[in-house]
């Protein structure tokens, strides 16, 4: 399988602007720039890179625990992932340092330990996680009765 994705940059790297267009057309010349990626601080003006990749580790870990799920018998009525990534200065360069994944899942007849156990095996397994390993992932789990 391959995915594609292209970016195109006019200008400076601070004063310049780009747009992001996806090969499925959810991003269709989606606007980023230096000013929406570090002095916004709300994130509502555009996205980033950094929100991108925080959105796909999300989808993929609930992705590859849904199928752990599956494999182990059980099937999740909802699995609920925010993915809080850091972006922080390290040796003068903005370098992604850690991924803190916060689940809220609701999984019938799954016992805490059964539960714990798939989950952090989707944090380490799944494919953007793999990655991502320069990066310290994190994982706080909790699971509704």
């Amino acid at each position: 399988m391959k995915r594609t994705a292209n970016a195109v940059w006019k200008g400076t790297g601070k004063e310049g602007k780009g747009t992001l267009t996806t090969q499925s057309g959810v991003f269709q010349e989606q606007p980023y720039s230096f000013r929406m990626r570090f002095e916004n601080e709300d994130g509502k003006m555009g996205t980033n890179p950094e929100e991108l990749i925080a959105a796909a580790h999300a989808g993929c870990f609930n992705m590859a625990l849904a199928v752990q799920l599956s494999n182990a018998g059980f099937t999740a009525d909802e699995l609920r992932t925010e993915a809080r990534l850091h972006l922080d200065m390290v040796d003068g360069a903005p370098t992604i340092t850690r991924i803190n994944l916060t689940l809220e899942a609701s999984v019938p007849g799954i016992g805490q330990e059964k539960f714990m156990e798939l989950a952090n095996g989707a944090k380490a397994n799944c494919p953007v996680s793999r990655v991502l390993k320069a990066a310290e992932i994190t994982l706080e789990a909790s699971l509704k009765s």
